[in-house]
């Protein structure tokens, strides 16, 4: 009468107090994922078939084109399963799987975006060495680099899910499996986890975006000193695309981690939509932006196609 201390399956119960409403909110779920692929694919596609494009601040681009395509996949289509009914369970060694590619992927475009921050610093405030800093050896360290941090710091996640007694709970109160939702779901102390996720948190996405800040303020410190107005209206234009997708970026997902920790008064319901929100919303948002601001991204699909 062996009983293992993990259940076999977790049930994913969607959006607590808002299941009469799922049907109607898998739609625009649909559409937001279905313009996610196709605009990130295309943009994909223009950076790679577009010569002028292969320069480094579209490499990072087509980095983080990749990444929203699978951050937004590795969710979207479960949560739409659940929405529909079609299949409410996943098993445990899914979920975790789930939820490691999530955070995964999570802090590696956050890291991305400070290498595209990197890239606009060392292209304004030193433009004489842009070539010879950012190289293709260097921009494949980078990668490398983001990779590693991201599985370093996420693969203990497994085994402090995995080392906690479970006790026959597996209903969760989600559309998708993330650390702590699967965390209290369990019988025994989880104040390593809650712990260990805060320092994650703070280590990677956290000081990425302190550091995104530095090199912002180091770009427009050396803007302010020089003379020419439209130099800095310039310069201004090419960082305006990468501002933008790092505030969709970071803007909902630290609003969203920030309430799960601190909003005790938050309905549910609202602390999950969020959570959705920020896997799929700059996935959609992100090839919209580079396309309609990036003169030279709009050229190319031009003669793309």
């Amino acid at each position: 009468n062996y009983t293992s201390s993990h259940p076999a399956t977790f049930v994913l119960l969607g959006i607590p107090g808002m299941e009469q409403a799922h049907v109607w909110l898998s739609i625009p779920f649909c559409l937001m994922y279905v313009v996610a692929l196709l605009g990130n694919c295309v943009l994909l596609f223009i950076i790679i078939t577009e010569p002028s494009l292969h320069e480094p601040m579209y490499i990072f681009l087509s980095m983080l084109t990749v990444a929203d395509v699978l951050l937004s996949t590795t969710t979207v289509p479960k949560t739409l399963s659940v929405f529909w009914s079609l299949s409410k369970e996943i098993s445990f060694n899914s979920c975790l799987t789930q939820m490691f590619f999530i955070d995964f992927i999570f802090i590696t475009e956050s890291a991305i975006l400070l290498a595209m921050a990197f890239d606009r610093y060392v292209a304004i405030c030193d433009p004489l060495r842009y070539t010879t800093v950012l190289t293709h050896s260097v921009i494949r360290k980078i990668a490398v680099a983001t990779l590693t941090r991201s599985f370093c710091i996420m693969f203990p996640v497994v085994f402090l899910l995995k080392r906690l007694h479970y006790c026959g709970h597996n209903i969760m109160p989600h559309t998708y499996c993330e650390h702590i939702g699967v965390a209290t779901l369990a019988c025994g102390d989880i104040t390593v986890n809650i712990w260990y996720g805060l320092v994650a948190g703070f280590l990677s996405a956290g000081l990425d975006a302190i550091f995104i800040a530095v090199s912002y303020a180091c770009i427009l410190w050396s803007l302010f000193r020089l003379p020419s107005q439209g130099v800095h209206l310039k310069a201004l234009n090419t960082c305006g695309s990468h501002i933008c997708v790092i505030l969709m970026f970071y803007t909902p997902a630290f609003f969203s981690w920030g309430t799960h920790r601190f909003g005790r008064r938050i309905p549910r319901h609202t602390l999950i939509l969020l959570a959705n929100l920020y896997v799929i919303v700059p996935p959609m948002l992100n090839p919209i932006v580079y396309g309609v601001r990036s003169k030279q991204v709009w050229e190319g699909a031009i003669r793309a196609f």
